[in-house]
């Protein structure tokens, strides 16, 4: 057995900031092009809190969001945050799956997965 440390396979790109700005700048581009460059062998896209709201009523990060799907990103959502903002059926209807986060989220912290958040 090795000693040398395993280097994390997959990133989670945890998204609560309500800021447009930060989605399309930020977010999207980066889990894209990590989906699509091949950074990591997985990479998963949380919508957690108010970003959860501003997903819901936007029409452009939508489109984006379908664009991720489809290069293979994973599309999650924080249920609790999504049913307090009432658009859970939303984000499920644009592909989401709306579950709870907190012992998803903490089994990938203890896999080791790499996390980022906006």
């Amino acid at each position: 057995m090795s000693d040398k440390p395993v280097e994390p396979q997959g990133v989670v790109v945890i998204w609560s900031s309500g800021d447009r700005d930060v989605a399309l700048q930020l977010v999207f581009m980066y889990t894209l092009n990590s989906r699509l460059k091949g950074w990591w062998d997985q990479v998963r896209l949380v919508v957690w809190g108010p970003s959860a709201k501003l997903l819901a009523q936007d029409r452009e990060l939508q489109a984006r969001l379908a664009q991720l799907k489809e290069a293979g990103v994973e599309l999650l959502a924080c249920k609790a945050c999504s049913d307090n903002y009432g658009v859970s059926d939303k984000l499920a209807e644009l592909g989401v799956e709306v579950i709870f986060m907190g012992q998803p989220l903490t089994r990938m912290l203890k896999e080791g997965w790499s996390v980022i958040t906006f």
